[in-house]
C-alpha cells in the first residue's frame, strides 16, 4: 500500500502513519543511501478584485506568479530506531532560506500481555508536526495555498503559533493499532537562533508550554475512522526593541493561550477509489495580560477564538482528485486587535481539482518523479465580520475570493 493519498504529499494512508510512528526507520533491502529529497512549487494567484496594496515586496496588487517553495529534505532512516524528517525552505515571498518542519524521533516496538504497539520520543519544532493524522493543524488541508492572498485575521495558537520558534520533546505510543497518545512540552528557542534560521519570533514562552494529543481509530470495512483531541497551554511574554532596533523579549506580564481541539478523520479505500474526510474544531481562551496594557494594546483582557475546518477529498487511481472544504473562524470583538469593526469572524469554502501525471507507485521513474497540478478556488461569505465594506473602503468579502494554480514537483 502507498504511504500517501494522491500518490505523494502530506496526506497519509494507514501505511504512511505507521511509517511515521515507527520513526521513519522502515527500509527496503540493504539500501544505505542518505535520505535526501527536494520539492519545488511554482504558483499563480488571482483575487476577484485587486488588493489595495501589494501583498509583499516585489509583487503587484493582483495576478502574481511566484516560486512559492523550494525545499530540501533530510527525511528517513538514520539507524534501526532513529529517523528524521527535516525541511529547509526558500520562498520568493521574503527571499529567505529558513528552517521549516523538523522532527527527529526514536521509536521501538513493545509487547505487554495481550497488547502490542510502538512507543517513541519526538524532538520537533512545532506542536502537531509530530502528529500522524491530517486533522492535526500542522498537516490539515489546504496542503498548498497562496501566501499572496487575503486570509482570516486570526487563528488559534495550535495553527502554527509556535512554528519554528520553539523546541519541544514529546513522548508517544500507539497501542494495538487503535490508541494514539502523545504528551510533552515546548520551550522558546533563543532569538539569536531564530534569526540565524530565518524563523519568526513573537515573544518568549514563560517556562514550559505543555501539549497533549489523544486519538482512537476504528478499523471499518474498506477503511478507518478516528476521533481525537488536542490540548495546548502556553504563556508568552511581550516583544520590544533595543537601542539598535533589534527585537528583544520583554520581562513582565504574559499573554496566556489555552487551546482545546476536537478532531475526526475518515478514510475509505476501494480499488482505484479513495475518499478521505478530515474535521477539526479548536477553541482558544485568551488572557492578554501583556497585550491589553490597560486597554492600549487590546480592547479586552479576555478573548476567545474558535476555528472550524472540514474537508472531503476523492481520488481516482491516485491521479485525479477533487476536494471540497469549508472553514469558519469566530471570536470576541476587539477593535484594537482586529481594526475596522473589531471582528475576526471569517467564513468561506474551497474547491480544488488535482491531476498527478507522475506520482503513482507504477508511474514513470518512481519513486523519484512526482508532479501535481492544482487549481484551487477559495471563496469568502464573510470577512472580518462583514459581507460588505470589510476594510472601511468599500471592499466586499467576495472581492477576496482567490483563484490559485500551482505546479508541485517532488524528487
Amino acid at each position: 500500500m502507498a504511504c500517501h493519498v494522491g500518490g505523494f504529499g502530506p496526506e497519509l494512508t494507514v501505511f504512511g502513519r505507521e511509517f511515521k510512528i515507527n520513526g521513519y526507520t522502515m527500509k527496503v533491502g540493504n539500501d544505505t543511501k542518505v535520505p535526501l529529497s527536494a520539492m519545488l512549487v511554482e504558483s499563480f494567484t488571482h483575487t476577484s478584485k485587486a488588493q489595495t496594496s501589494p501583498p509583499a515586496n516585489g509583487f503587484g496588487t493582483n495576478n502574481n506568479t511566484e516560486l512559492q517553495q523550494a525545499s530540501v529534505f533530510l527525511a528517513g532512516r538514520l539507524t534501526d530506531h532513529i529517523g528524521v524528517f527535516s525541511q529547509a525552505t526558500y520562498s520568493e515571498n521574503g527571499g529567505l532560506l529558513g528552517w521549516d518542519n523538523a522532527d527527529v524521533r526514536y521509536a521501538s516496538p513493545f509487547k505487554h500481555g495481550n497488547h502490542s504497539g510502538t512507543w517513541g520520543i519526538s524532538v520537533n519544532n512545532n506542536p502537531t508536526i509530530s502528529d500522524v493524522f491530517n486533522s492535526a493543524p500542522g498537516w490539515i488541508y489546504p496542503y498548498m495555498g497562496s501566501d499572496l492572498a487575503p486570509g482570516a485575521p486570526a487563528a488559534p495558537m495550535l495553527f502554527g503559533g509556535l512554528g519554528g520558534q520553539a523546541i519541544g520533546v514529546t513522548g508517544y505510543a500507539q497501542v494495538d493499532g487503535k490508541w494514539y497518545v502523545e504528551a510533552g512540552g515546548y520551550r522558546s528557542l533563543s532569538i539569536a537562533f531564530t534569526h540565524h534560521v530565518n524563523a519568526g519570533y513573537d515573544g518568549k514562552l514563560s517556562g514550559l508550554a505543555p501539549y497533549a494529543r489523544v486519538a482512537y481509530t476504528w478499523n471499518i470495512p474498506h477503511g478507518n475512522f478516528t476521533l481525537g483531541g488536542f490540548l495546548l497551554d502556553m504563556k508568552r511574554g511581550g516583544l520590544g526593541t533595543d537601542l539598535n532596533g533589534n527585537d528583544i523579549p520583554l520581562a513582565g506580564p504574559t499573554d496566556n493561550f489555552d487551546d482545546v481541539g476536537l478532531s475526526a478523520d475518515y478514510q475509505h479505500f476501494m480499488g482505484d477509489n479513495v475518499v478521505t474526510v478530515n474535521g477539526l474544531y479548536v477553541h482558544e481562551k485568551q488572557t492578554l495580560n501583556n497585550t491589553y496594557d490597560g486597554g492600549n494594546g487590546s480592547s479586552n483582557l479576555h478573548n476567545t477564538l474558535d476555528s472550524f475546518n472540514l474537508k472531503g477529498s476523492y481520488w481516482y487511481q491516485n491521479t485525479y482528485g477533487v476536494t471540497l472544504a469549508g472553514f469558519a473562524s469566530n471570536g470576541s470583538n476587539d477593535l484594537l486587535l482586529y481594526g475596522n469593526n473589531g471582528s475576526p469572524n471569517t467564513q468561506g469554502g474551497m474547491v480544488e481539482l488535482n491531476y498527478n501525471p507522475f506520482g503513482k507507485s507504477d508511474s514513470w521513474e518512481q519513486p523519484y518523479a512526482n508532479v501535481r497540478l492544482g487549481l484551487q478556488y477559495t471563496y469568502f461569505t464573510k470577512f472580518s465580520g462583514l459581507v460588505h465594506n470589510v476594510d472601511g473602503a468599500g471592499r466586499s468579502a467576495s472581492d477576496n475570493n482567490t483563484l490559485y494554480f500551482y505546479v508541485w514537483l517532488a524528487i
